[in-house]
């Protein structure tokens, strides 16, 4: 398999380190240290078209391959994770529903006010429905040409900042997989409102909350594909979506490296700089070694995507694994590297560490990907 990009794919992962270089790293610290969602940026980076990244061209969008989005994701998160948790969450994550089961009239609106600049969250954890999705508790019953949705979405990224939710809903719980519906809501519905702001160790820069939802009414038009596909749609978004999460983790561990190399060549310990020791070396090395790998997984995910291979589960949570344990790997290790300095807020490592460790839980933890991995090689 070539790997090589292509000019329209180099040419978006280079606007997108750019504009990380210069718009996003510079700042992060201080947005993570205040807990600050930089919605200036965010508006820039609809104007550059990274908010809107999986529109079609026939919506309006530039119609990018999978490639090309999640190289984009990787530069993003190179300047800082919790933005491009924020992108990826709105033009990827909830989008992917509305491109696995929407008709066109849906996707007209979907897209229509995501080319507007409106957020889009993906609604699906809830308190008592995290790894195992299939036991959640969210109720929707059918009421005339609506349905009435309630219950308590948590965890959710861009939950209080977005304009439009995607939404995984039971009819009856006893029903299991059978009974799932996924819908698409606009959020100024009546009966939504914003509960908890999570308080995270990283990706501070992303707004987290919980979406509480009583007796929404949402038009049956806003049902994605049939009654009881809520799952098969919800499990293709994720499938999709690993490949994605491993380019973001890609993008840390890549800074991880960037930053223990430049600190490297200028730390002077025994009157020589620290990267002529052979220890220092070797971490240089491993980390170099896991993100090459890292990258080499999540681009074979997106390319077998891109040319609609029927079974890539296997290959985009081996990506997705892999690359959130390197991420997390290279975190620690940066620290290592920074010593002292790298414990303390003057030095981009402590945050790039914190951040990274998310990378092992959201989209599925590794242990779930683990799952799925042993699954299919067990099927053969």
């Amino acid at each position: 398999m070539d790997f090589r990009l292509s000019d329209e794919q180099e040419m978006m992962r280079k606007m997108a380190h750019d504009f990380s270089v210069n718009e996003i790293a510079p700042f992060a610290s201080e947005w993570d240290n205040n807990h600050h969602y930089p919605e200036d940026v965010i508006k820039k980076m609809q104007e550059l078209g990274f908010m809107t990244l999986a529109c079609p061209e026939e919506y309006g969008g530039v119609g990018l391959d999978h490639v090309a989005q999640n190289t984009v994701a990787e530069e993003i998160c190179w300047g800082d994770a919790g933005i491009g948790t924020t992108m990826v969450a709105s033009a990827l994550l909830a989008t992917d529903p509305i491109l696995v089961a929407a008709n066109d009239e849906q996707k007209k609106w979907w897209f229509g006010r995501q080319n507007e600049g409106v957020l889009g969250a993906f609604c699906l954890t809830e308190p008592g429905a995290g790894s195992d999705a299939g036991s959640l508790a969210t109720r929707c019953v059918k009421d005339g040409d609506d349905y009435l949705i309630t219950g308590v979405k948590q965890f959710i990224t861009n939950g209080g900042i977005a304009g439009q939710y995607t939404l995984l809903a039971t009819l009856d719980k006893s029903m299991g997989y059978k009974g799932m519906c996924a819908f698409m809501i606009d959020r100024d519905t009546p009966g939504i409102s914003i509960g908890k702001v999570e308080d995270k160790l990283g990706i501070r820069t992303s707004n987290t909350t919980e979406v509480i939802f009583e007796d929404v009414r949402v038009p049956a038009k806003n049902l994605l594909g049939k009654e009881g596909q809520g799952w098969f749609v919800v499990m293709k978004t994720l499938d999709i979506s690993r490949a994605s999460i491993a380019a973001m983790a890609t993008g840390v561990a890549q800074r991880c490296l960037d930053e223990s190399l430049e600190y490297s060549k200028l730390r002077t310990q025994f009157g020589k700089p620290i990267s002529s020791f052979q220890a220092i070396q070797f971490k240089l090395a491993d980390m170099a070694m896991h993100i090459e790998a890292s990258r080499l997984l999540y681009l074979e995910a997106s390319s077998l995507q891109d040319m609609d291979v029927p079974r890539f589960s296997k290959a985009a949570s081996l990506a997705k694994a892999y690359a959130g344990d390197t991420a997390m790997m290279c975190g620690v290790e940066a620290v290592q590297i920074f010593g002292g300095y790298g414990f303390t807020k003057e030095y981009p490592v402590e945050k790039l560490m914190r951040d990274a460790k998310i990378f092992q839980i959201y989209e599925g933890t590794g242990e779930v990907q683990r799952m799925v991995i042993a699954g299919d090689l067990l099927r053969g």
